[in-house]
């Protein structure tokens, strides 16, 4: 860990008198640190309350950091900030909010000035030649408390990353549905903070990029509305298993559908975790039927467009044996069969509504729906027709 203040200092010239103060300081460090120590733990409401950080661990810490800056005093040097380092991976280790370690330090720096001035003046050191060492004490402080925080957030980090990826591990093995003994089931939803039975729905939202999560932030939202909910992030697909609740299924739909969402596939409700692998399938061919420019789908919402997600190529196949074809007219007249059928379809069957959308006259939408039945065969005034139409325009929507 480089440190520019430390590489930048230079020692002074040895101060006799200095030199003297610190041998006696340090003749007396273990009474000292245990003193830092008692005042920590009188005025930092972490370590008064919590057992995080034994009272012999705190007073060694205490000890030590004492050490650090004394022994660099007389000579006006910093020296291996090490234990700075080594305590800043314990606290994090410990669960000691950072803002108490730092709070602990300024006390401890604090208390250890007073006995420097308290001991100069006891010998008859002169206040000038105490001030001198003032400044190198003040950066040897700094250098220990950047080392300390340094390590803390690097230790830190790998913990929540650690944690992070058993998190994502956990909600593997439910949506995964390779949990088959209901005792190991409850276990891992306990870690999990779900439980086995209640009102869940899983949720796949599809990736805008390749590792890059398409619901940022959704966990702390839903928290908001009181729902809890676990997540993974699949290399195509960000899943998740949401505990409704006593809420509406509606209202977490309607938060999923916010700005900038992705496509977003929501499966039907299930009332036990044993059944989350099967409506991880669903929510996943919802979310193939969303609208390519983002959009939220609950399974049971369009199923024209899920039974065309999850026919595959059969689809496609269907699609051109229906429109193919259409394929033989010229660009701009098979589009504008394509629109005024799409139009068509999406207003339930009318022309009059089709020719108010696409500003043309009603008996233009008639010629045009003809024209489609004189090139595919196919009766716009048959269901069956009509059903293989709707999938064919699906398949093709993209």
């Amino acid at each position: 860990m480089t440190i520019p203040r430390q590489a930048d200092a230079r020692p002074r010239p040895a101060d006799p008198r200095l030199e003297e103060l610190t041998a006696a300081l340090l003749a007396t460090l273990d009474e000292r640190g245990a003193e830092v120590a008692r005042h920590v733990r009188d005025r930092v409401a972490f370590y008064n309350a919590s057992v995080a950080v034994p009272a012999d661990e705190l007073t060694a810490s205490c000890v030590e950091n004492l050490r650090f800056v004394l022994e660099g005093l007389a000579r006006g040097v910093v020296g291996d900030p090490a234990p700075a380092a080594a305590t800043g991976v314990r606290r994090a280790e410990a669960g000691v909010p950072l803002s108490d370690v730092l709070a602990a330090y300024r006390i401890g720096f604090r208390v250890m000035w007073e006995h420097v001035i308290a001991e100069g003046r006891e010998r008859g050191i002169p206040a000038d030649a105490v001030l001198v060492a003032t400044a190198d004490a003040v950066v040897a402080h700094d250098v220990f408390t950047e080392t300390m925080t340094a390590a803390y957030n690097a230790t830190l980090t790998e913990r929540l990353v650690h944690r992070e990826a058993e998190r994502s591990a956990l909600v593997e093995t439910v949506l995964a549905g390779t949990l088959v003994d209901r005792r190991t089931l409850w276990e891992v939803a306990d870690l999990l903070g779900l439980p086995v039975s209640g009102t869940y729905v899983v949720v796949a939202a599809l990736l805008p990029a390749p590792g890059r999560s398409a619901l940022l932030g959704i966990e702390a939202e839903l928290a908001r509305l009181g729902c809890r909910s676990a997540w993974r992030l699949l290399p195509d697909v960000q899943v998740g298993v949401v505990d409704v609740g006593t809420l509406h299924v509606e209202r977490v739909v309607e938060l999923l559908e916010g700005d900038g969402r992705p496509r977003v596939g929501v499966s039907p409700v299930i009332d036990d975790l044993t059944g989350a692998a099967r409506a991880l399938e669903l929510a996943r061919l919802a979310a193939s039927a969303a609208p390519v420019a983002g959009g939220v789908v609950r399974f049971g919402d369009d199923p024209v467009g899920i039974t065309v997600a999850a026919g595959g190529d059969v689809a496609g196949r269907m699609a051109d044996d229906v429109l193919g074809p259409l394929d033989a007219l010229a660009d701009a007249e098979r589009y504008t069969l394509l629109e005024t059928l799409r139009v068509w379809v999406d207003v339930g069957g009318s022309a009059t509504k089709t020719a108010h959308r696409l500003s043309c006259h009603a008996n233009t939408v008639r010629h045009r729906l003809r024209r489609f039945e004189e090139k595919t065969g196919r009766r716009l005034d048959r269901p069956r027709d009509v059903a293989a139409l709707c999938l064919a325009l699906e398949a093709r929507r993209d």
